[in-house]
């Protein structure tokens, strides 16, 4: 298999995957063996995806293998660390300006001693830094599921849909939460 333009094998092989051909369990499978060979050392792993990348692949992934893939106790916290690592390569702080806002993140079915997944992202000062360290007080804290929660970071999903029809429950200020997408340069799925 060659090399992608950005010099990382996984960004081809994530291109040429035929999503939509796989089971949920054949999609879990594909990403437990990318993540397998990352902990082995082999230099393909799913830290390695570019964003667009992740982007597609979400994109053309069913809600029943995203489902699948948040169902998996070691792939569900992967996903999530790298949803949250990239967060603060694509802020915007002029997006974002005068703008000091503390997110609280819940995702039910964690191994949290509450049964969730908890996070905190903090913008300020023109940063953005995410963090399971959970020492502010929040503005806001949205509970979602992490299924719900890949679409939306990968604008996968319209972020205003989601909170309209309740798939994103709010707790404190509501407008900044609904405007925290505009923070970042997310982008769009390319072609199928």
């Amino acid at each position: 298999m060659s090399h992608d333009s950005d010099g990382h094998v996984v960004n081809g092989f994530a291109r040429e995957l035929r999503v939509g051909k796989l089971s949920p369990a054949q999609f879990v499978q594909v990403l437990e063996t990318l993540h397998m060979l990352g902990t082995a050392g082999a230099g393909i792993d799913l830290s390695s995806l570019t964003t667009q990348a992740l982007v597609d692949v979400v994109h053309r992934a069913s809600r029943d293998q995203l489902k699948a893939l948040a169902d998996h106790p070691e792939l569900r916290a992967v996903f999530l660390d790298e949803i949250f690592r990239r967060m603060s390569e694509l802020f915007r702080p002029d997006r974002a300006r005068h703008i000091d806002f503390v997110v609280a993140w819940r995702f039910p079915g964690g191994a949290g001693h509450d049964g969730y997944d908890r996070f905190q992202t903090v913008i300020e000062d023109g940063a953005c830094v995410s963090s399971t360290h959970l020492s502010r007080t929040p503005d806001t804290t949205l509970t979602l599921s992490v299924d719900d929660f890949i679409r939306l970071a990968t604008g996968t999903s319209a972020p205003a849909a989601m909170f309209a029809t309740g798939r994103v429950k709010v707790k404190g200020e509501y407008a900044p939460a609904v405007r925290f997408s505009s923070y970042f340069d997310i982008p769009k799925p390319t072609g199928d």
